[in-house]
C-alpha cells in the first residue's frame, strides 16, 4: 500500500499493449524524509510515462529483460523555470553549436533533463583470515572502512591473515544530464543491477535491430478504412435527412419566408398557390415531386462488413465471452475463456518477465538496505492477509545450538519464480468448485468435515477473516495444513493454560496405579530369582567345600535311613543323573519319601544277592 507498484503495473502494461513498449522504476527513498535520525530506507516501484520515447538501453543488450544491459537512460521534462530554480543553470546560456539533429533538449516550453545509469565492476580485495579453531572468515574492503577497529579485533582474538583475493563486484552509477553537462554525479546506488524494468508488447530482432509492436498495430489498417467509411456514412446521412418538397415558382409566390422559417418556427401547416392548367383555369395541385435521401451504395455496407469482422478477428471477440448461451456447463465456459486468453497470452508472458525481473532487482536492493537488527517489515501470505516479520533476529538452533540470525536478507540468496494465471480471488472461487463437487462424492465423515473446512476457508466476503481463520486452525488441529511458527507457539500456549479434565486425571492416576503394581511385580519377582541364585551359589560353595569321601558318606546314610542297602557306585550313579548339586542337597536334607522309595528301588550290587 506504501508503494505504487499498481499504478506501475497498469501504465507499463497500457503502453506494452498500446504501443509494444512500457517500463516502470525501482527506487529507495528513506522512511521518513523529515526525520534526520531515521535512516530506513525502503523500496518503491514508479511508473515512468511514455516509455517509448523516454527510456533508452544498451544496443548491444539482447535480453528481453535487459539484463546484459551496461547502461541506460530516462528522460523527464520540466519547466524552464523549475530547471533555472533546481539546477542554477540557464538554457538560454548553452552553447549554440549543440546541434540537435536527433534530439531536441530544449524546447520553448520544457527542458529534457537524462537520468543515465551505468555499470561498473568495480575491483575490491577479500583478505581471508584464520581464527585459532582453524576456521576461515573473508572480510572486503567495506567491512574495515565500516568498523576501524575490526583488524586489531582479530588480531586480538588471535586471528591471521592467511591470503587475500581480488575479486569483481558489480556496481551502478548514476548521473544526472542535461543538454549541456552532467548536472550531479550521484555515486553508487544500492543494488546491482539497472532499476528500470522493460515490458514489452511483442518484440523481435530483426537486421540486429530490435523491434516491437503492440496488440492494435495490426488493426491499424482496418481501422483506417472503417473510419473512412463512417465519415462517408455520416456525409451521405448529413446531407439530407428530411425529404423536400419541389414546387413551381408561382406555388411559392408569396409564401416563401413561411417555407424558409419552417424549419425553425415549425408551423402546422404550409400554404402554396393554385396554378393554372393550359386553358387558363386554376387547378389545385401540390408537389411536384420530393427530394429524398441518398442511399448507401451496396458496396459500402459490404465492406463495413468484412472491416468489423478483420478488426475482431486481429483484436479477439471479447463480445462472445460475455453471451451466456443457456443450458451450458460452467467447464464450457471457461474453455471459452481460456481459448479468448490464448489470443493475448504473450502480452502476459512478457509481463511475467518483466515480473520477475522485478524481483530480481528489488533483492539486489533489498541485500544492502533492510539489514537493521530487528526491522519489522509487512509481509503478504499466500491467502492475501497482511501479517509482520522482523528481520536479522537472532535465534539458536535447536540441533547444533549455534547463534544465527533469522530473515537476514544481506546472506540470503533467493530465485524469482513468477506465475501467470488468475487472480487469488478467481482461483479461490475455482478451489470451492473443486470442493463441492468433491463433497458430492465422499462418504467419509472425517474427510467431509476436512473438506467443508476448506470451504469455508477459500470463501471471500467481507467480515468473514475471522471465520477464516477458525477453519484454519481446525485444519491445522487435524493435521491438515501445516502450521507457521506463531501457531506452533499459540497451540504451546494454550495446552499449558488448558485447565485439566476430571475424567482425564481420573485414568492417568488409574494408569499410573497400575504401572506402579507390575513394576512391584515385577520387582518382586527380581527379588525371589536373585533369592533363588543365592542359595543357589551357596549350594555350588558347600559342594565344593566337601570332597568327594564326605559326598560318599551322607549319602550313605541317607541310604541307611531308608533301610535300603547302598552300593559304592551308586553314589556316582545319582551324582551322574541328577548332577552334583542336587546330589549334594540330598545328602545334607533328609530324604524325603518319594526319594527313599525311588532309591529302594535300585538294584544292589551283584555279589550281595
Amino acid at each position: 500500500a506504501d508503494s505504487v507498484a499498481e499504478e506501475a503495473y497498469d501504465n507499463a502494461f497500457e503502453e506494452a499493449v498500446g504501443g509494444g513498449f512500457g517500463a516502470f522504476r525501482v527506487r529507495t527513498e528513506y522512511e521518513d524524509e523529515e526525520n534526520d535520525e531515521n535512516e530506513k530506507q525502503r523500496i518503491r516501484i514508479e511508473p515512468i510515462y511514455d516509455a517509448d520515447s523516454s527510456v533508452f538501453f544498451d544496443l548491444n543488450a539482447k535480453r528481453q529483460d535487459k539484463s546484459d544491459a551496461r547502461h541506460c537512460f530516462v528522460l523527464y521534462s520540466i519547466t524552464r523555470e523549475a530547471y533555472k530554480a533546481e539546477f542554477g543553470d540557464d538554457p538560454d546560456s548553452w552553447p549554440k553549436e549543440i546541434h540537435q539533429y536527433e534530439f531536441d533538449w530544449l524546447t520553448p516550453d520544457v527542458v529534457y533533463i537524462a537520468e543515465y545509469y551505468v555499470v561498473e565492476d568495480v575491483r575490491h580485495t577479500i583478505r581471508v583470515f584464520q581464527a585459532i579453531d582453524g576456521t576461515e572468515e573473508r572480510y572486503s574492503e567495506e567491512d574495515f572502512e565500516a568498523d576501524e577497529n575490526l583488524e586489531e579485533m582479530l588480531m586480538a582474538s588471535g586471528a591471521v591473515e592467511v591470503r587475500q583475493k581480488r575479486a569483481r563486484k558489480r556496481r551502478i552509477h548514476k548521473y544526472l544530464l542535461s543538454g549541456n553537462k552532467v548536472l550531479d554525479d550521484l555515486g553508487y546506488i544500492a543494488g546491482k543491477n539497472i532499476p528500470i524494468i522493460p515490458v514489452y508488447g511483442k518484440r523481435w530482432f530483426v537486421d540486429n535491430v530490435e523491434r516491437c509492436m503492440g496488440h492494435v498495430r495490426l488493426a491499424k489498417d482496418a481501422q483506417r478504412l472503417k473510419n473512412m467509411q463512417l465519415s462517408k456514412l455520416g456525409e451521405i446521412s448529413a446531407l439530407s435527412s428530411v425529404e423536400k418538397p419541389i414546387v413551381l415558382p408561382e406555388q411559392v409566390a408569396g409564401h416563401q419566408v413561411m417555407w424558409a422559417e419552417d424549419n425553425l418556427k415549425n408551423y402546422p401547416y404550409l400554404l402554396i398557390n393554385p396554378i393554372t392548367d393550359q386553358n387558363g383555369n386554376q387547378a389545385v395541385s401540390g408537389p411536384v415531386a420530393y427530394t429524398r435521401s441518398p442511399a448507401i451504395p451496396p458496396a459500402m455496407a459490404a465492406l463495413l462488413q468484412i472491416t468489423e469482422q478483420d478488426m475482431q478477428d486481429i483484436l479477439g471477440n471479447q463480445g462472445d465471452a460475455e453471451k451466456i448461451v443457456s443450458n451450458i456447463s460452467g467447464k464450457a465456459v471457461e474453455l471459452i475463456q481460456n481459448k479468448l486468453d490464448m489470443q493475448t497470452f504473450i502480452y502476459m508472458s512478457n509481463m511475467a518477465k518483466a515480473v520477475r525481473r522485478l524481483g530480481e532487482v528489488w533483492l539486489s536492493i533489498a541485500r544492502e538496505i533492510y539489514v537493521e537488527p530487528k526491522r519489522k517489515m509487512k509481509s503478504l501470505d499466500m491467502m492475501g492477509e497482511v501479517g509482520s516479520v522482523e528481520l536479522v533476529t537472532p535465534m539458536i538452533d535447536q540441533i547444533t545450538g549455534e547463534l544465527y540470525m533469522e530473515n537476514d536478507l544481506s546472506r540470503a540468496n533467493f530465485d524469482v519464480v513468477v506465475d501467470v494465471g488468475p487472480t487469488s480471488s478467481s482461483r479461490r472461487e475455482a478451489t470451492v468448485r473443486s470442493l463441492l463437487s468433491l463433497l458430492q462424492v465422499t462418504n467419509d465423515e472425517q474427510t467431509s468435515r476436512v473438506i467443508q473446512s476448506m470451504i469455508l476457508m477459500n470463501l471471500e466476503g467481507d467480515g468473514i477473516a475471522e471465520m477464516r481463520d477458525f477453519f484454519r486452525k481446525q485444519l491445522v488441529q487435524l493435521g491438515v495444513i501445516k502450521p507457521t511458527e506463531e501457531e506452533v507457539q499459540e497451540m504451546m500456549t494454550a495446552m499449558q493454560n488448558q485447565q485439566p479434565d476430571p475424567n482425564a486425571i481420573f485414568l492417568q492416576a488409574a494408569a499410573e496405579e497400575a504401572t506402579a503394581k507390575a513394576a512391584k511385580a515385577r520387582a518382586d519377582v527380581v527379588e525371589t530369582l536373585a533369592d533363588a541364585e543365592y542359595r543357589r551359589a551357596k549350594t555350588v560353595e558347600t559342594l565344593a567345600s566337601v570332597d568327594l569321601e564326605a559326598q560318599k558318606t551322607g549319602f550313605q546314610i541317607a541310604k541307611e535311613a531308608a533301610n535300603v542297602p547302598v552300593q559304592p557306585s551308586e553314589l556316582e550313579r545319582v551324582i551322574s543323573q541328577y548332577g552334583p548339586i542336587e546330589a549334594a542337597s540330598m545328602a545334607q536334607q533328609p530324604a524325603p519319601s518319594e526319594m527313599v522309595e525311588g532309591l529302594a528301588e535300585i538294584p544292589a550290587p551283584p555279589e550281595q544277592q
